[in-house]
Parts: C-alpha cells; structure tokens; sequence
C-alpha cells in the first residue's frame, strides 16, 4: 500500500547507511582512508555522476554472480556504469583463493592499452602476483576468389597478406612494449602463448578461465560516440561474461594514469 512507502524509503535509506559506513569501516581498518555516502536516486546514473563530480580515478561495482539472471543485474546498474563512467571501473567478482594471484592483461597497442599497462605497472599488487600478457590477432577471412563477399574479390592477395603480417607485427610489438613496462616495474611475467588467433572476446575469456585469471585488465577505447560502441564489442563483452574481476582502464580525470 502507499501508506507505506515512506516507512519503505526510511528502511532502504537506512539500511543503505549502515552497509556504506560498514564499507567504509573495513577500509579504513585496511589503512586508507574512506567515507560513507548515501544519495536518493538512480544507480545506473548516479554513480557515474558521483564519479565525475568527485573526480574519482575508479569506480568498483560488485557482481552478482555468472548465472543468467546475474547478468542482467549485471547489465542494468554495472554495465551502466561501465559505458558512462568518466574512469577506469572494476567489476568485482569473488576471486580463487589459491596463491598466487594472477592478472590478465589484454593490449592492442593502443593509447588505452598503453593506459592499462602503465596502470598495473603504477599498482600495488599482492606479493608474488603473476602477470600474463595476451594482445590477440583478429582472424581474417578472406573466402574463395569468386565469391562476391570475399575480401578476396575485393582486395589482391598482395594486400591481404601485407595486411595480415601487419597485424602480427604490431601484435608481437604490443606484447614487447607492456612486457618491457611490468618488467622494468619488477612485477613477474607468466610464459606462454602471448599472440593467439581469433575473436579476442572468446581468445580473453578462455585464456582467463584456463589459465584461472583473478582479474583481466584491458583498456576502454574511450567515452563517447563511436568509442563507446567500439567498448561494447570487447571490453564490455569480456567484463559481462568474464568468471573473474575485470578492470576497464580510462585516463584519470585527476591527470594520473
């Protein structure tokens, strides 16, 4: 009845305060410095306004779980989020309790990967973290000659392999580049396929399931317009389908990495 909504709304706002200043509590017994904030309104918005207001470098949402019906939790506050957000986000989900604790970077080269990789090399990772870098080589196809819808009948074959090797090339420098970075920041780099072939939102997500990846670190291609499309196609795809943490890195607003 809604005799009773104000009754509801003070139990909510309530309850609300006590989870934040419970939250706040468990960080700063952790030695940083939090504070509790409560606001009326909508989440999928509001968080992501509180982040620009506050000049926030990353914002962390919770999980709720890998089912179906978590997923669509997932998409109507965290996947928000993740597309408006002015920083890096992390959605967090439980990690494997075994040592030691392993982060997946996946990099195209990009300024955004550039961003990420320099992001773990600037962080304070678990003792004995191991990091795996992956930079994959989307598949080709280039079809029959005589098929209207093949690059084949497009392009000469010249180009396409000129095309293709490119693509090795600039992977294989991808890989080197954020190797040189975490090494040079003293962190330890796993051995392994680091250039596979394939749709990078099936490559990540198997390797971070095979491998028992605690958290995936990838760069955001940007904010707006066209940038926020070119997200969705693998950033978003591998923090919604993803068993472990992900980590999307944006600039800091505050100038930081």
């Amino acid at each position: 009845r809604f005799e009773r909504l104000p009754a509801l709304i003070e139990d909510a706002t309530r309850e609300g305060w006590r989870l934040t200043e419970l939250g706040a509590q468990r960080i700063n017994d952790a030695g940083y410095e939090a504070f509790p904030k409560t606001t009326d309104g909508h989440p999928r918005s509001d968080i992501s306004c509180f982040a620009k207001e506050w000049g926030a470098d990353l914002v962390v949402v919770g999980s709720h779980g890998h089912g179906t019906v978590a997923r669509f939790l997932l998409g109507s506050v965290a996947q928000a989020v993740m597309r408006t957000a002015p920083c890096s986000v992390e959605i967090v989900r439980r990690s494997h309790e075994a040592s030691p604790f392993k982060v997946l970077l996946a990099t195209d080269g990009s300024e955004c990967s550039a961003a990420a990789v320099h992001a773990i090399a600037d962080h304070p990772w678990p003792k004995n973290s191991v990091f795996k870098i992956v930079s994959v080589e989307e598949l080709m196809t280039v079809g029959n000659q005589m098929d209207a819808t093949s690059l084949a009948a497009v392009y000469p074959s010249s180009l396409l392999e000129e095309l293709v090797t490119q693509a090795h090339d600039w992977a294989r420098l991808s890989v080197s580049r954020a190797k040189d970075v975490l090494s040079r920041a003293g962190l330890t780099i796993s051995d392994g396929d680091s250039l596979p072939i394939g749709d990078p939102r099936v490559i990540i997500l198997d390797t971070a399931t095979n491998w028992h990846a605690d958290l995936i670190v990838l760069g955001s291609h940007g904010r707006r317009g066209l940038d926020r499309f070119l997200m969705g196609s693998v950033s978003e795809a591998v923090a919604i389908h993803a068993n472990c943490s992900v980590r999307i890195i944006r600039p800091s607003l505050n100038g930081g990495r």
